[in-house]
Parts: C-alpha cells; sequence; structure tokens
C-alpha cells in the first residue's frame, strides 16, 4: 500500500483520539461562555457597572491645591464625544484657575492637535496658555513624554481623561516621576428626563411589548451593559501596566 493511500486511515485514527478531548474542552468553554454572559446580564440590572465606573474615575484621589498645569490627554479623534468631553472639562478648568498653563498631549495624526486648540480657543482658553506635546502612542508613552518638562515650571498638575482611564493615567504619571499629579475626570452627564411615552399613541402595535414606561430597560440596562465592557477592557489594561512596571 502506498504512503498517500495510508494518510487518510491514519488522519481518521488522530480524529478519533482527539474529538473527545476538543468535545470535553469545548462543553467546558460553552458553560464557562453561558456563565459569564449571565454574569453580565445580571449585573446590567444592577448600577454595579455605575458604581466600578466612578472608582475608576475617583479612586486615584483629588488634591487641595489649584492646579498650575492642566494636562489634557488625547486619545480619540476630532470631533468625538470623548475628545470633546475632554476639552470641554479642560476649558472649565481653565477659567476656574486662569493663571493655570494648559497642556496637550497627543499624537498629532491628520491635524488633530489643531482641531484640539482650536476647540480650547472656541472655550475662551487664550492661546498664549496652551502648549502642545504632540507625541505619545499610549499612557505609558505621554506619561515619560510630560515627565521630560521641568518640574518647577509644571508645579500640580490637574490630569483631563475619560473617568474610566483616570485610575490607570495618574498612577502612570507618577510613576513616570510626574510628582503632583492628580486626576480630573471628564464626567458625562445623563438628561433628567423620563422619556416616557404612549405606545398606542405613536402607533405602536398591539402584540408588540409596550415598553414606553419602562426607560431603564430602554436606556438603562444597554448603557450599563456597555459600561461593563468599558471597565473591563480598563482592568485589563491596568492589569498590563502592572505587568510591565508602569504603575
Amino acid at each position: 500500500m502506498s504512503r498517500a493511500a495510508d494518510i487518510f486511515p491514519t488522519l481518521r485514527i488522530a480524529l478519533s483520539q482527539l474529538l473527545p478531548i476538543v468535545g470535553r474542552w469545548g462543553r467546558w468553554a460553552a458553560r464557562i461562555l453561558l456563565v459569564f454572559t449571565m454574569i453580565i446580564l445580571v449585573l446590567a440590572c444592577t448600577r454595579v457597572p455605575f458604581d466600578v465606573h466612578r472608582w475608576l474615575g475617583t479612586a486615584a484621589g483629588f488634591a487641595d491645591p489649584p492646579p498650575n498645569t492642566i494636562v489634557v490627554l488625547g486619545g480619540s479623534g476630532m470631533p468625538s464625544g470623548p475628545e470633546l468631553l475632554r476639552l470641554h472639562h479642560a476649558a472649565y478648568l481653565a477659567q476656574e484657575y486662569p493663571s493655570a498653563q494648559v497642556i496637550v498631549i497627543h499624537p498629532d495624526t491628520a491635524g488633530t492637535m489643531r482641531q484640539m486648540v482650536s476647540e480650547l480657543l472656541l472655550r475662551r482658553v487664550e492661546p498664549e496658555r496652551i502648549r502642545t506635546l504632540p507625541f505619545g502612542e499610549n499612557t505609558r508613552e505621554q506619561a515619560l513624554i510630560l515627565a521630560r518638562q521641568p518640574a518647577a515650571a509644571l508645579g500640580n498638575v490637574a490630569l483631563v481623561s475619560a473617568p474610566e482611564n483616570m485610575y490607570r493615567s495618574v498612577h502612570a504619571f507618577r510613576k513616570a516621576g510626574v510628582g503632583k499629579v492628580y486626576g480630573e475626570p471628564a464626567w458625562d452627564h445623563a438628561m433628567q428626563h423620563d422619556f416616557a411615552y404612549t405606545h398606542r399613541a405613536i402607533g405602536g402595535k398591539a402584540w408588540a411589548p409596550d415598553v414606553s414606561d419602562s426607560p431603564g430597560l430602554r436606556y438603562t440596562f444597554w448603557n450599563y451593559l456597555k459600561l461593563e465592557i468599558t471597565c473591563l477592557r480598563e482592568f485589563v489594561a491596568i492589569a498590563y501596566y502592572r505587568l510591565n512596571g508602569w504603575i
């Protein structure tokens, strides 16, 4: 018998040995995935995602002294919701502390830095107060770039970033040598409105579920699902930064 003819019987024997093992692992993987999915869905019905997100934004602590430097960390395109929130909050701080300089750190791709500066100018931050550092591909690199600046020139540093990034960012900047740094998370604010409506009045079908007076199901549940993914991603990033000794 030729060697080519022996290939298929050999593969059949190998598969007969492997399939039970793969099947056992597959069943365990399916169970783990099912349990994980159920936990995610149950938690989305509670305020746990909100509280975890709030903890990420506040756990690094705050400082009483007014900032000498307001640092805006870039990370999204312009215009985008996260970037505009950061710039909006930085402009607010600049108005609160008129003697503080504003430093924008962002890799300058496709004129993003120019748009960020324009947004600050639009919000009445004086151009002479704005400095740009168009480098830094991640939080660690941004921290190292700012650490090269004279400490006396920076003074107390208010770090503006997304709430979920705040814990990691503050600790990364402190680890890099930017000593007097604290977090100023750029929170978004939900509308104070119940969003109830009349199902039948706007043409809702009789056989369709009426969720007109359940804004928690229509909005909060899905928002918390997104928050869970955001927080999970951030905890993985925190673990990676700890593994590298960056925080």
